[in-house]
């Protein structure tokens, strides 16, 4: 039994402190009188020692959903190189073995929905094989991306993979929503959150919990025409959002995601924003404060506080989100509304990123608790949450920065990596063709743009 114990508190701490010897793992379980693994133990030690997903991932796998690329000695940071990540798919048929994995659930499914970061050529196997379905893709990075380019060198390098890989995952999806900022603890999307730039088990969490909320209308059940809820409203699938967000008059495939993180009330003090107010870019390179009078949005808000520190009802959050808009000089064109009165629920593994204004169940505090900087699952039960997509012409920095990168790396007359480009395969015609999509989705969002037009007379 005493074993059986032991060996039962390592599986559910899921090799949290992988590395340690026997002796430091039977020492650090065996330190409470009564032999009994605490939560604040488990707690501390995923915080401390986390280094890979699977170091705290507690979610029972399919063995056909995950594929394992054997044989790299690499660090993730190193796919940050167009023709590394080419080769890795294209070697050993790994490109169909993994598509292989794609139809086994596919060929149990109903409505089949896309929505995760994918490599090009698997994205392109998905397109060609299911042609009728919208894909949306969210690219997500984090800061350990840009935190490690210790030369010149290896940031151009970086600049134009990201500048192809953009222009090639866009041509295989309906909508791209590009997620990640250089450095995150210091953005506005967390100012209640404590996050540590280098720690992957801190910036997946935010982002994981921000690919939560916009997908939860695809999974609400939608209501007949005549029904009425007051748990959930605006569910839409994903074919329903490109067409919302990209088929619009401008036709801009390229999507912002915004959040709070928790949402504040919706009956704060009247100094205090409104709700809409308070949404912050996780979309790097994004311009602040534009006016876009085509701007087009889709919004969810789940969990939000409303009086007496109590939940709000769906109405609620209607009418709050309404009357800020109307008092705007300043809003969307559109704006799609999902609401759902559940709150994101903060499981025990997550980590300790809440700041010391964010009470047990997400509500923000007047003034900050004593004694805790970082506070995690233990502490806070659950948050509320808000989260939009947005198609705005704000992306218009992002756009133009990787059409500049690729036309000063990768195309002009004598620029330094166009042996680099042929070393990943492409040729002049292809290149071309990276050049036009970028310039194409500069002019989308603005039609005067310099940097289009200097591109296409190149």
């Amino acid at each position: 039994m005493h074993h059986q114990k032991l060996l039962l508190g390592l599986c559910n701490l899921s090799l949290g402190r992988a590395g340690c010897s026997f002796d430091e793992w039977y020492q650090w379980w065996a330190k409470d009188s009564q032999n009994e693994i605490q939560d604040t133990d488990i707690v501390n030690c995923l915080d401390t020692g986390v280094q890979f997903w699977t170091d705290f991932s507690k979610v029972h796998y399919h063995p056909q959903s995950l594929y394992e690329v054997n044989g790299l000695w690499m660090d993730a940071q190193e796919f940050d190189n167009y023709g590394i990540g080419q080769d890795v798919f294209m070697e050993n048929l790994r490109g169909e073995e993994i598509c292989d994995r794609l139809r086994f659930f596919i060929e149990e499914c109903d409505h089949v929905q896309v929505f995760s970061p994918l490599a090009v050529d698997f994205l392109e196997s998905v397109v060609d094989e299911y042609t009728n379905t919208p894909v949306l893709l969210y690219a997500v990075r984090g800061p350990s991306s840009h935190m490690n380019l210790s030369s010149r060198k290896q940031k151009v390098v970086r600049d134009l993979h990201d500048a192809v890989s953009f222009s090639r995952l866009s041509s295989f999806c309906k909508l791209i929503v590009p997620i990640g900022l250089p450095f995150l603890s210091r953005s506005k999307a967390s100012t209640f959150l404590n996050i540590k730039d280098e720690s992957p088990y801190h910036c997946s969490a935010v982002y994981a919990v921000a690919l939560h909320s916009t997908s939860l209308p695809f999974r609400m059940e939608a209501l007949g025409p005549t029904a009425d809820s007051s748990d959930v409203c605006g569910a839409v699938d994903v074919n329903g959002i490109v067409q919302m967000l990209a088929g619009q008059s401008r036709h801009n495939m390229v999507a912002i995601l915004d959040v709070a993180m928790p949402s504040p009330s919706l009956t704060g003090r009247q100094n205090e924003q409104s709700l809409p107010a308070n949404l912050h870019t996780l979309t790097s390179e994004v311009a602040e404060d534009m006016d876009d009078l085509q701007a087009v949005e889709s919004m969810i808000v789940h969990g939000a506080i409303g009086s007496g520190g109590c939940t709000a009802s769906v109405s609620d959050v209607k009418n709050a989100i309404h009357g800020a808009y109307g008092s705007e000089t300043s809003r969307p064109m559109f704006c799609h509304l999902s609401a759902a009165r559940c709150p994101l629920p903060i499981p025990l593994p997550f980590p300790s990123i809440f700041g010391n204004l964010v009470g047990q169940h997400g509500e923000l505090l007047a003034s900050p608790i004593l004694g805790s900087a970082s506070r995690g699952s233990l502490d806070v039960h659950s948050i509320p949450m808000a989260a939009r997509m947005r198609s705005s012409s704000a992306i218009l920095p992002f756009l133009e920065n990787r059409l500049g990168n690729f036309r000063k790396f990768g195309i002009e007359r004598g620029c330094p990596r166009t042996e680099l480009l042929r070393s990943w395969g492409f040729g002049k015609d292809e290149v071309e063709d990276i050049g036009e999509t970028l310039s194409k989705m500069v002019r989308t969002v603005n039609p005067q743009s310099e940097i289009s037009s200097d591109s296409d007379s190149n």
